[in-house]
């Protein structure tokens, strides 16, 4: 359950808001930001550092399960 995340795309939808809103790309950022406790935007290599640990042997006792790699913004599960 990945975050704001970092990417082209993310960047995109940015830019179309802001042509929408009038506000600025980086103040679409800094308002994704916010909504994490954690202030910022994932990189990529975030998520894949989560990804790569779920299909290693490390973690071959995990399923059925969600995890939200989101920096802190889902309250619960």
């Amino acid at each position: 359950m990945p975050g704001a995340t970092n990417t082209i795309r993310l960047q995109s939808i940015a830019e179309v808001k802001s042509e929408k809103t009038g506000e600025s790309v980086a103040e679409i950022f800094d308002e994704m930001a916010s909504e994490s406790p954690m202030n910022r935007i994932a990189e990529p290599t975030e998520i894949a550092a989560a990804v790569a640990f779920l299909a290693s042997p490390a973690a071959s006792y995990i399923n059925g399960i969600n995890i939200p790699v989101d920096g802190g913004r889902t309250k619960s599960l």
